[in-house]
C-alpha cells in the first residue's frame, strides 16, 4: 500500500468543527431535545440515573463538536507537495458561514481533484471523522458531494483513494488508536500542539472570534500529516524553507 502511494498525487486534509451554537440554548428546539437523549450516551450515563441540565449545557459545550449533527465545521486545511518544487503547499478554507467554505473547498476538488481513481486523500484518522463529518454537513448544507466524497455504500477496496495515517500505523491491529500528536512524537515529526488543542477550538471561536488562530493550528496538523506520510514511505522530511502558505 505505501509503496503504492504517489505523493503528488495526495492532497492532505484536516479539518476542525465546533458546536453548532455557542450554547445549548441557543439550539433549535428539536436538536436541543435530541442533544438531551445524545448526552446520556456521550456522558455513558447508566440507564434509570437522573442527568440535570448542568451537565447536559456542559457536555453540549464540551462535546457537541465533534457530531456532524450538532457541529460545524469552521476551517478546512489542505495541503500537496508539488511534483517539481517539492514544496508542501498549503491553503485553508475557513469561516463562519460553513456552506460558504464547503462550496469552496467541493470546487477544489471538483477543479483539481475529481479523479478516485487518480488522486488520494490522506489525513489522520480521516476515515472515521474528517471524511464521514464533511459528507453528512455538505448534505445538510446542500453541498453537492464531489466525486471523491461519493462512499454511501462502497466497499472498503472501493474507497482505495483515502489514506488514513492512522490505518497505516495499526498494520492490521484493529484495536489500536494512536493520536496525530503521539505518533508524531515517536517518529521524530515535529508536533502541531504548540498552540492549541483540539478541546480549544470551540472557546477560541465562539468566545475569542480568533479564526485565524484556528487556521494555523489546523494547517499545523495537515504538515504533521504529510511528514508522517513521508516517514512511513522512509522518504527526507520537509524543511521549514519547503513549507509555503497561499
Amino acid at each position: 500500500m505505501l509503496e503504492n502511494i504517489q505523493i503528488s498525487k495526495v492532497l492532505f486534509v484536516d479539518l476542525e468543527t465546533v458546536s453548532a451554537t455557542a450554547d445549548f440554548e441557543n439550539l433549535d428546539d428539536r436538536l436541543r431535545d435530541h442533544w438531551r437523549k445524545k448526552s446520556r450516551f456521550v456522558l455513558r450515563v447508566a440507564a434509570g440515573e437522573e442527568l440535570s441540565e448542568d451537565r447536559i449545557i456542559k457536555s453540549y459545550e464540551e462535546k457537541a463538536a465533534i457530531y456532524a449533527e450538532f457541529g460545524k465545521i469552521i476551517c478546512i486545511s489542505v495541503g500537496y507537495i508539488h511534483s517539481n518544487s517539492k514544496e508542501l503547499r498549503l491553503k485553508s478554507f475557513a469561516s463562519d458561514n460553513e456552506k460558504d467554505l464547503l462550496s469552496d473547498f467541493a470546487d477544489l476538488l471538483h477543479q483539481h481533484y475529481s479523479d478516485p481513481n487518480e488522486h488520494l486523500l490522506c489525513g489522520h484518522n480521516i476515515k472515521e471523522f474528517d471524511i464521514p463529518y464533511l459528507c453528512r454537513r455538505m448534505i445538510i448544507n446542500s453541498v453537492g458531494l464531489p466525486a471523491m466524497l461519493k462512499l454511501s455504500g462502497k466497499k472498503p477496496w472501493e474507497a482505495k483513494h483515502l489514506i488514513d495515517t492512522m490505518e497505516l500505523w495499526k498494520f492490521g491491529d484493529i484495536k489500536n488508536y494512536t493520536s496525530l500528536d503521539l505518533l508524531a512524537a515517536v517518529l521524530e515529526v515535529d508536533t502541531p500542539k504548540d498552540d492549541i488543542d483540539g478541546s480549544q477550538v470551540g472557546p477560541i471561536f465562539w468566545k475569542e472570534g480568533d479564526l485565524q488562530r484556528i487556521v494555523s493550528y489546523c494547517e499545523k496538523d495537515v504538515l504533521t500529516v504529510a511528514q508522517i506520510l513521508l516517514r512511513l514511505k522512509g522518504l527526507p522530511l520537509l524543511t521549514q524553507q519547503q513549507i509555503v502558505s497561499v
